[in-house]
């Protein structure tokens, strides 16, 4: 399924791929861009060989506001040419990101966003990992 954007990306297409097709192309070696918060990805995110979380949006105390250094923590991790699966919570987020990945100069063109996000991935009980906080020894 693809989805058109809005004409100040230069109408460039975002293709999205559902959990299923996004399980089978991390399987043949794609890696997962999470778009999470951090506290959001530790609590669980899919499992995957190569995955990288760079928060799209951050919690400020006035509220969630976009990452301004979004696209140089990304282009500092992951090559334009690179297979990416980019995911959120729902699919919104990531979305977004992936619309910004595609119209970046740079021009991340191997990039697809996963629709329905983490909760289609647990939905489906697909395999995940979380990153709970280790026990402080006392």
């Amino acid at each position: 399924m693809s989805q058109s954007i809005s004409s100040s990306t230069k109408a460039e297409e975002v293709v999205s791929v559902d959990v299923s097709q996004a399980k089978t192309l991390l399987q043949s070696g794609h890696q997962y861009l999470d778009v999470r918060t951090q506290d959001e990805f530790r609590r669980g995110h899919c499992e995957a060989a190569k995955i990288v979380n760079i928060p799209y949006m951050l919690n400020t105390p006035q509220g969630r506001v976009k990452n301004q250094e979004f696209l140089e923590q990304v282009s500092s991790l992951l090559n334009p040419a690179d297979d990416i699966l980019v995911g959120c919570q729902s699919g919104a987020r990531s979305l977004k990101a992936t619309t910004e990945l595609v119209a970046a100069v740079s021009g991340y063109k191997k990039v697809r966003n996963v629709g329905g996000g983490y909760l289609a991935w647990v939905d489906h009980s697909f395999p995940i990992n979380t990153e709970e906080e280790e026990p402080s020894a006392n």
